[in-house]
């Protein structure tokens, strides 16, 4: 895919200074107080309101989508504020939008797409959902009940309640076709496959089925005495985390498409020192096939290889509260795990393009389409 290649040319700051007394407290609650008040809020005061970005994706061509969520720091419910930014490869601004917004709503979400990114609301089902191709405009999507059976380039936006895929090529968001009804955890890879957790009733053992085109390829038993928990596929690898009782254990890997599977219950993970539970648990896949593990708020493990039956620790500069991955590229965000007038040590997007060796602290760029002073483009280093 174009992704795992296209690299986002950021402003970057290896390790920076920390950031928790930025200003005085007094003058930044008032700020940030006008800010969520305000009916319509500018993108750079929410931004600066917000400090660290609650998500990231990135589009085929490098671009970054950050979203940004100002909450209500003194009760769950009142005025709060929203923005999204897109930063292009070079590492310009290219378009922003901010909203006031409620502290009680659920904050959309984005995901990278082929051209752009694409909105929707989690629970909400397609209903407000739209399409923002890499320049920042905003195009309607096709919304239906239908259900597609999924093909190459199907993209999973909301795994269950509802089960959302959308269609890049027509710009459609419809349910998947064909999905068991007992499914409790979905993933669609990149060459059209549904691989679903159907969560045994029964003794038997929680089975994992690929389903493509209409055609059931294959189930697999999870391994006794465990039930699945989380599910990633990517590329002909697929992983499922492994729960007993509260706690994860460890996962099963597949590295040919389902036809072998792995259980690999240590690698040089520490599954019983996790302490956060299998909700908390973070998997994703890289696009050269290795397997990243870890947990929100803790630590994280990256697979030696594509084999995914070893693991190393990840070094990382301050705790996430959240990681993602696009390509081969980690991106970390360090942030309160509640909402705050102030900053954290180290609050902010981290990015790492080498497998987590070392990590660089996004900045926000300067004025709107200009590269900040004395930065590179990743082509021009």
């Amino acid at each position: 895919m174009a992704a795992a290649s296209a690299v986002s040319a950021l402003a970057l700051t290896s390790c920076g200074p920390d950031r928790s007394d930025d200003g005085d407290s007094g003058d930044r609650e008032a700020r940030y107080k006008r800010v969520i008040e305000d009916p319509h809020p500018r993108p750079a005061d929410v931004i600066e309101a917000a400090g660290a970005p609650a998500g990231v994706v990135r589009a085929d061509d490098g671009s970054l989508l950050l979203t940004y969520e100002a909450g209500n720091v003194e009760d769950d419910e009142g005025p709060a504020a929203s923005a999204w930014r897109i930063v292009g490869p070079d590492g310009r601004t290219v378009a922003e939008h901010a909203e006031h917004a409620d502290a009680e709503a659920v904050p959309a979400t984005f995901k990278g797409v082929p051209g752009g990114f694409v909105r929707v609301r989690p629970g909400e089902g397609a209903e407000g959902a739209y399409a923002l191709d890499v320049r920042g405009k905003r195009h309607k999507v096709a919304i239906t009940e239908t259900p597609l059976r999924t093909r190459p380039g199907d993209i999973l936006l909301a795994e269950l309640e509802p089960t959302l895929v959308y269609r890049p090529a027509t710009r459609t968001v419809a349910p998947p076709a064909d999905v068991p009804d007992d499914a409790v955890r979905l993933a669609v890879d990149e060459r059209g496959t549904t691989w679903s957790l159907e969560q045994s009733l029964t003794e038997d053992p929680d089975r994992v089925v690929r389903q493509r085109g209409g055609r059931t390829l294959g189930s697999t038993a999870v391994p006794k005495p465990y039930a699945g928990g989380i599910l990633t596929a990517r590329g002909g690898t697929a992983a499922l985390s492994l729960v007993r009782g509260e706690d994860v254990r460890g996962v099963s890997v597949t590295t040919d498409g389902g036809g072998h599977w792995q259980t690999v219950l240590g690698g040089g993970i520490p599954w019983t020192d996790l302490e956060h539970g299998p909700e908390s648990l973070v998997l994703e896949l890289l696009a050269d096939g290795r397997l990243l593990v870890g947990e929100e708020g803790g630590r994280y493990w990256l697979a030696d290889d594509r084999t995914n039956s070893a693991f190393h620790a990840l070094k990382t500069p301050a705790t996430f509260t959240s990681f993602t991955v696009a390509g081969t590229t980690l991106y970390g965000i360090a942030d309160a795990t509640t909402a705050t007038y102030e900053l954290v040590a180290d609050e902010g997007l981290w990015i790492s393009r080498d497998g987590g060796r070392e990590w660089r602290r996004y900045e926000q760029p300067g004025p709107r389409h200009q590269r900040p002073s004395g930065q590179l483009a990743e082509s021009e280093k």
